[in-house]
């Protein structure tokens, strides 16, 4: 694992994937959660942590996890137009996730001065974005779109390609996702229940946390899978 992202200015792709093996997705209702979520993310191993913008408290979390706890690199999930990859970026956001790509999408996250990954589940996005320079890339709906089997199909003709799924991805299947060449992290929500949440119990979260970033062991110091 490497250390957390020293600042948006410096940081890039490979090095947001190489943080931890899981990239936890995270659903804030109430920002006041926030903070002691995270907290208990980093503690348990999980520094990266993308908060969706599925709720209305999403940017008030991102907001209060980028000023109160530096060792977090907070990023902001369920991007998709150009005017919330300015809102998250203002957050304090340090990376950005999409579901989903369009030109305008991708001018706007290289714009942001963040490390993006746009999504993608077909071989022709993936070889549009590498038309692009776009070499590192969300894959989602994972399970849905194939799973580990087509991800393995892609790394013959596509190996410049580098992945992390989200989508259906859970304690039982990541180490098969891991153990791809392919695959520089994985995206799930797992270790942040949220019957944990609702009734604040960070040391389940922690523990659960620490038992995913275990996983680190699949890859080798590069961040590459084995």
């Amino acid at each position: 694992m490497t250390s957390p992202l020293p600042s948006p200015s410096a940081a890039s792709v490979p090095d947001l994937m190489d943080i931890a093996p899981v990239v936890p997705v995270v659903v804030v209702s109430d920002a006041a959660d926030a903070v002691p979520l995270a907290r208990a993310l980093v503690a348990g191993g999980l520094p990266a942590i993308e908060v969706t913008l599925r709720t209305p408290a999403a940017l008030d979390a991102i907001r209060a996890i980028a000023a109160e706890l530096p060792a977090a690199v907070v990023g902001a999930g369920t991007v998709i137009t150009p005017e919330q990859v300015s809102a998250c970026v203002a957050a304090g956001a340090r990376f950005l996730v999409s579901p989903g790509w369009t030109d305008a999408l991708l001018a706007a996250m290289r714009g942001s001065g963040v490390p993006f990954l746009p999504g993608v589940s077909t071989t022709s996005e993936v070889v549009a974005l590498l038309e692009r320079g776009v070499r590192e890339m969300k894959f989602f709906p994972a399970q849905a779109a194939g799973g580990t089997a087509y991800l393995r199909s892609l790394s013959g003709p596509l190996p410049q390609a580098r992945f992390c799924p989200t989508g259906g991805i859970g304690p039982a299947n990541a180490p098969e996702y891991l153990a791809l060449p392919n695959v520089g992290c994985v995206g799930g929500s797992w270790m942040v229940p949220a019957d944990a949440v609702a009734a604040g119990d960070w040391a389940r979260i922690e523990q659960l946390a620490r038992e995913a970033a275990g996983l680190a062991g699949l890859r080798d110091a590069g961040g590459t899978c084995r």
